[in-house]
């Protein structure tokens, strides 16, 4: 993807000096449930090989129902070029930063302001949500480099739902997967960062194990291959849970709290807030030892989690296959500040010795 192919929210630009900008302001969110979140994300490349360059994730500007981005700030001292960006048919946006000056200090700090609320459908009740046009929906039927819909995804989708008994409608297929998968998938804990999200591997392994984006990506990719509109969408935990999980929530330091959640959209109730990846989280490090799937707080999760969320935990997007602006590098999935220095990629799931960090602060 050329750089042209983006389109430029705002950007400064000079041979040197300090960069500074507010990408814009919106109105507090007021009443309704809404909490407010102030996010900083400091980075600092530290090679000092000369050229660089950082790629930080911004939330997305809304996310229906759950989440508003309030205001963007970042400042890139001594950079050649710093541009907040959003990518074209897609809601990903980014800080892209580049520099030339190994004197220059290479750090950049993003700050962002949001407001959450705890969405939830009401699937007992009627659909009364106005209904999306088809080419609104055709982006979340398509196959990426992670998630083909062929072979043996089709196969594992149209295997679960006989043996449900061949639902029709989106909320029966949607509700039939997700219980396939908290019956069999796990979390395993020893997978780095979030996971690879590669769901032709995990099947083919006969072990439906992971972490989110392996287990939400193998969700929305099963769903997708049944012909029902579903996405994936990557973000971070900015709080802790006030519904009683220790598992589900972090503050204060969140540079390693990335999660992604899962979405299926159905006519007449929009997009639903679905997480089975979390319900394995439970089960797994809500106490020592683990829990049973039948514990009473497993069940709570997996009640809970296909219909709503907890809203402490920020969007960035729902963007799959990214090609970073100004380099040859790609990622799956972007839910982690990614860079690169002459010495080759940086570990983003380092953030140690990438030197990243993320923090969170709610605001009275």
């Amino acid at each position: 993807m050329q750089r042209r192919q983006f389109l430029l929210v705002s950007s400064i630009a000079a041979s040197s000096g300090t960069f500074g900008v507010s990408a814009f302001a919106a109105a507090p969110a007021k009443g309704e449930g809404w909490r407010e979140y102030e996010i900083t994300t400091e980075v600092n490349v530290g090679e000092k090989t000369g050229e660089a360059r950082v790629w930080v994730p911004v939330p997305m500007a809304q996310l229906d129902g759950y989440q508003r981005t309030l205001d963007v700030k970042f400042d890139a001292p001594g950079a050649t070029k710093a541009e907040l960006l959003s990518m074209p048919r897609s809601d990903a946006r980014m800080v892209a930063v580049h520099w030339k000056n190994t004197e220059a200090p290479q750090t950049v700090k993003l700050t962002t302001r949001i407001a959450l609320r705890d969405p939830s459908v009401d699937l007992g009740a009627a659909g009364t949500a106005r209904r999306l046009p088809a080419s609104a929906l055709r982006e979340y039927l398509q196959p990426t480099s992670l998630a083909p819909l062929g072979g043996i995804v089709k196969q594992t989708s149209d295997k679960i739902l006989a043996e449900a008994g061949h639902p029709k409608d989106a909320i029966g297929k949607a509700r039939a997967i997700y219980e396939w998968m908290v019956v069999n998938a796990s979390r395993d804990g020893a997978v780095a960062g979030c996971g690879t999200g590669d769901v032709t591997y995990m099947l083919n392994s006969g072990k439906i194990s992971g972490k989110c984006a392996d287990l939400n990506g193998l969700y929305t990719a099963l769903l997708r291959a049944s012909g029902v509109p579903a996405r994936d969408v990557y973000g971070v935990r900015v709080d802790t849970s006030e519904r009683g999980f220790k598992s589900l929530g972090k503050a204060g330091d969140i540079s390693k709290a990335q999660h992604c959640r899962a979405q299926f959209y159905a006519d007449g109730y929009g997009w639903i807030p679905v997480d089975p990846a979390d319900v394995a989280k439970v089960a797994l490090e809500e106490q020592p030892g683990g829990l049973p799937k039948d514990d009473p707080k497993v069940r709570a999760a997996r009640a809970m989690l296909f219909g709503a969320w907890e809203g402490n935990w920020m969007a960035y997007n729902t963007a799959a296959d990214v090609r970073f602006p100004g380099s040859e590098l790609t990622a799956g999935f972007f839910m982690y500040p990614n860079g690169e220095s002459a010495n080759g990629r940086l570990d983003s799931l380092d953030p140690a010795h990438f030197a990243y960090r993320i923090t969170s602060r709610k605001l009275a």
